[in-house]
Order: structure tokens, then C-alpha cells, then sequence
């Protein structure tokens, strides 16, 4: 049983090159990195755990759609993928404001203490980064492209193959997220002064807001 799972994964050095990097990819500055650091700063350790764990739960939704073919049959329609790729811009566009309205209330208020406002619940936070997530097109064909380049041509079940990989990639992500709360987190003790709590809220609402434009601006239909 142990070398049938065994012939699913690609030899020593391409799992090796694959995790390699999958590492690189998961410090790569980007959506996903910048919600969990957001929340973990604005809602400590517990916000930043959901966060991350909704992101990997995306993950594992795209890993899924290109296993079965469901990012490709994207790929083949330009219509369906803009459309998700105007969902995502308009989700992270969502957020950027939400973190501008809450940092000039803050102010406004002459400094409240958490730059988030009201607190989120744990499955809010979940939901927040399993859309984030969902809604960026360009992670499913990223997982189109990325994974079949470690199938072993000699599997016999590529899809399982393709699944399997999946697998390791999300839980190498989401052990990457979250060993980045727990540094996060330790950084946030240190986060005492209202007016850094309002820029850090302030900045990091037009980052979501620049990333919505890039998503949008930058869009490469699928032929």
C-alpha cells in the first residue's frame, strides 16, 4: 500500500524541487500573506489561525478544480473567468475600504483601540480569507500549470497523482501561514501606539485596494 502511494509522487529530486518551490511561492508577497498578517496584527493570534486556515481551504478548492479538470474548462472560457476575476477585485476592493472606513473612525474617535473595529468571529475570519482565496482566478490556473509539471508520467492514476501533490502543497502552505501569525503575533505585542494602529489599518486598506486594481488591470483573458 505504502509503495503504491509512493509511485504517485514524482522521484526524490523533483519532490524535493517541488517543495523547494512550493517555499518560495508560499514567501512570495501577495494576497493571501498580506490578509493573514493584516488580521493577525488587528485581531491577534486567533483572526490571523482562521485567516489562514480559510485561505488553505481555498486552496484545497482549487487544488480539487484543477484536478478534475474544472480550471481548465476556466481557462476555455474567457467570459467565466473574467467574471471571477471582477469577483475577486470587487471582494478585495471590499476589504481595502472596510480598512479605510475603520482607520478614519479610529481617528475620528481619537483612537480607538484596534484598528479592525468591531471584532470578527472566528468563521467571519475564515470565511474572509476562504474568498480572498476562492475569487482569485489566477491561483486556478497558477494550479493548472503548476502541479502537472510533478506528475510522474509513469503514474498510473494521474489524478490521484495530481491530488496527492495538491495535498503537500496546502499543507506546506498553511504550516508557512501559520508559523507567519505566530511571529506576527509576537510582533503585535509591541503595536501600543493608536496613531501606528490607524496607519497600519490606513496602509493596509489601499494595498487591498492596489491589489484589486492590479487583479483587474493586469488580467490576461484565457484563448
Amino acid at each position: 500500500m505504502t509503495l503504491a502511494w509512493l509511485s504517485l509522487l514524482p522521484a526524490t529530486d523533483q519532490l524535493w524541487l517541488f517543495m523547494a518551490a512550493v517555499a518560495v511561492l508560499n514567501a512570495t508577497p501577495g494576497v493571501d500573506l498580506l490578509l493573514t498578517i493584516t488580521r493577525t496584527l488587528q485581531g491577534g493570534q486567533r483572526a490571523g489561525v482562521a485567516a489562514a486556515l480559510g485561505i488553505s481551504a481555498g486552496c484545497i478548492v482549487h487544488a480539487l478544480a484543477a484536478a478534475f479538470g474544472l480550471a481548465a474548462l476556466l481557462a476555455l472560457h474567457p467570459q467565466a473567468f473574467a467574471l471571477i476575476q471582477w469577483m475577486g477585485a470587487g471582494f478585495l476592493l471590499w476589504l481595502g475600504l472596510g480598512q479605510l472606513r475603520r482607520a478614519w473612525r479610529s481617528s475620528a474617535d481619537g483612537g480607538a483601540p484596534a484598528v479592525g473595529g468591531r471584532a470578527m468571529s472566528f468563521g467571519a475570519d475564515f470565511r474572509g480569507g476562504l474568498l480572498t482565496n476562492v475569487l482569485n482566478p489566477k491561483v486556478a490556473l497558477f494550479f493548472l500549470a503548476f502541479l502537472p509539471q510533478f506528475v510522474p508520467a509513469a503514474a498510473a492514476h494521474k489524478t490521484a497523482s495530481f491530488v496527492l501533490l495538491g495535498s503537500v502543497f496546502v499543507l506546506q502552505g498553511t504550516l508557512f501561514l501559520l508559523v507567519t501569525v505566530a511571529l506576527v503575533a509576537r510582533l503585535r505585542r509591541w503595536q501600543t501606539s493608536a496613531v501606528a494602529r490607524r496607519v497600519l489599518g490606513g496602509l493596509s486598506g489601499l494595498l487591498f485596494i492596489a491589489l484589486a486594481w492590479r487583479l483587474l488591470s493586469g488580467r490576461v483573458t484565457p484563448a
